[in-house]
């Protein structure tokens, strides 16, 4: 019967421990998590239930100034930039969070490889990091959709090839640190094997490390995204995003400046959000005592 009670009080303890920690997060922080969840949720509901009406339905005069009718105005064909920006922001969040799981992968494996072993095979990473990381983000980018082609998997590979060199760096910095430490070297002399102190050991010791990079790839993400899309090479019509949001409201910025306002506002508002929880977690997992050392 205890066994019983338990198991089932588990789920209840692992909320409450969740939530207990989301709480103790300084105010601007936990501001920055509400934004992005009010942001996400609207989005979701936009996708699933159709909230704001059809994104490609036109629906009223061509650019309707925001009323209570359109809350959001109209494009220049008449259809509702609501939903529009609804569709946006769920493939802009999605599109940028998937890509930063590749890179999160990519550059764990990478870094904790060249940090922990070192010689040739770290140097080798890291030189091909430091090659990648020479070129300017948004060159980097244009020169992967001219290869793939527009569209989602540029987009996705170029965020992924602009966000690896500089998180698998830090990752590679904080392996070495705690490939230093006295239990490391206790588990090389009990005979531990190398795949297991690097996922048991390291990779619990560096999971800091990677969420607050994580973090701040996601805005890097974000931003690349939109840039790709703003320059034509991202996504692709009759799809949307923020980028593409915003480049179609350059060309009625003094006609209809709600075209180009709305978006990017959002656009600002979740990079400044991302940034917020990132400090956060910084200040958390690495203390600024820790780092004045560095």
């Amino acid at each position: 019967m205890t066994a019983v009670i338990r198991v089932e009080g588990r789920p209840r303890n692992v909320v409450r421990r969740a939530w207990d920690y989301l709480a103790s997060f300084d105010g601007l922080a936990k501001t920055a998590m509400w934004t992005l969840a009010v942001l996400f949720t609207a989005a979701l509901l936009g996708r699933l239930f159709g909230l704001g009406g059809s994104p490609t339905a036109i629906v009223g005069p061509r650019l309707s100034p925001p009323s209570l009718a359109y809350p959001a105005g109209t494009d220049s064909l008449g259809r509702s930039l609501l939903p529009r920006l609804l569709e946006g922001v769920m493939t802009t969040l999605l599109l940028s969070a998937v890509a930063v799981l590749l890179t999160a992968v990519i550059a764990t494996l990478c870094g904790i490889i060249a940090g922990y072993r070192g010689g040739r095979t770290g140097g080798l990473i890291m030189r091909i990091g430091d090659i990648l990381y020479a070129f300017p983000a948004i060159v980097l980018a244009i020169l992967v959709a001219a290869v793939v082609g527009p569209g989602y998997v540029a987009a996705l590979c170029s965020i992924v090839l602009v966000t690896v060199p500089l998180m698998t760096r830090m990752v590679g910095q904080a392996t070495r640190l705690v490939a230093q430490r006295d239990f490391i070297t206790s588990a090389v002399i009990s005979g531990v094997s190398t795949p297991v102190i690097m996922t048991r050991h390291v990779l619990r010791n560096i999971s800091g490390t990677i969420a607050v990079q994580g973090t701040y790839a996601l805005s890097v993400a974000i931003l690349v995204e939109g840039g790709l899309s703003f320059l034509g090479y991202g996504v692709q019509l009759p799809g949307s995003s923020l980028g593409l949001l915003v480049q179609e409201g350059t060309l009625y910025m003094v006609k209809a400046p709600w075209l180009i306002l709305l978006p990017g506002l959002i656009l600002v508002l979740a990079i400044l959000a991302i940034n917020l929880i990132g400090d956060s977690l910084r200040d958390r997992f690495e203390p600024r005592e820790a780092r004045s050392l560095e």
